[in-house]
């Protein structure tokens, strides 16, 4: 799949390649009402990676619902949205709105965003309101709900588990990790809000590490990105223990990575002499 904020709401992509080979796409941020997102500059490049901090700029659940659902939803693919708020009450609301469409098959509840100022991450880094706010989408929401996890804790196994415990279906990790750039000749901060998510090759092995950590302490599917940049990179998830993968930076790269990588992994399997790729997910123990 191809990770939020990264991919638009795949119509931007579908000059580039055929949506409906992918495996699914995650449309960008979504919350209850508009946001604006943070000021300008917002990002960032940096050594092997990207720093951002959009802040979540969209046009609301209502605009979506109305506006860029009737244009997608004919694509034969996994069409996921994630979700994202700055209370309990906007992400329920939010995740019932999106419960009545009949072609997204789940979403993705955004616990762990590091660029905006309130919500966001503040859910997504201790066991109890992790766990509060997924207890409180599953209420009302009936469809695949997956939950994304913060890197930037101290141990991803706890919350994989509270999250567990509140009803998700899955969890995806990681987002971005927080960081910094600073312009050493203007002597400032190159964000406009300092700090921002740092996404890209460079946070790999943090994230191959933690996909490993999650998938052996929980029962659930674990959705594995963080600076996917080849096929070789994806393969490395799967045996890690990861059931499915998402394409992020690496799109803004060369917008036909995705489907790239899906033909090194099925390369990959042929040398192997692999039936299918269930067969290896997970083998690094």
């Amino acid at each position: 799949m191809t990770a939020s904020g990264t991919f638009g709401y795949g119509e931007e992509f579908a000059d580039f390649l055929d949506l409906n080979k992918l495996g699914g796409f995650i449309v960008k941020g979504t919350t209850l009402l508009p946001r604006e997102g943070n000021d300008y500059p917002r990002m960032a490049e940096t050594p092997a990676g990207m720093l951002n901090a959009v802040g979540l700029q969209n046009k609301g659940v209502d605009y979506f619902i109305e506006h860029i659902y009737p244009r997608i939803k004919h694509l034969q693919t996994n069409i996921v949205v994630n979700v994202s708020g700055s209370s309990i009450e906007d992400y329920v609301t939010t995740a019932d709105k999106i419960n009545e469409l009949d072609h997204i098959p789940a979403i993705e509840l955004n616990i762990s965003c590091p660029n905006v100022k309130q919500g966001g991450m503040a859910f997504g880094t201790t066991t109890s309101s992790a766990q509060a706010v997924v207890s409180a989408v599953r209420k009302v929401y009936n469809k695949t709900l997956i939950v994304k996890l913060s890197p930037n804790v101290t141990d991803i196994t706890a919350i994989a588990k509270a999250v567990e415990q509140g009803g998700a279906d899955a969890v995806s990790l990681i987002n971005t990790l927080l960081g910094m750039a600073i312009d050493a000749e203007k002597q400032k901060p190159v964000l406009s809000t300092i700090t921002g998510g740092l996404s890209g090759p460079c946070v790999k092995p943090i994230a191959l590490r933690m996909v490993w950590q999650v998938s052996k302490a929980v029962n659930i599917p674990v959705v594995g990105l963080g600076g996917i940049m080849s096929a070789t990179d994806a393969i490395e998830f799967l045996l890690a223990g990861a059931t499915v993968v998402q394409i992020g930076t690496a799109n803004f790269i060369d917008p036909q990575i995705s489907l790239k990588i899906v033909d090194g992994i099925n390369d990959y399997l042929d040398r192997k002499s692999v039936a299918k790729v269930v067969d290896i997910i997970g083998l690094i123990r």
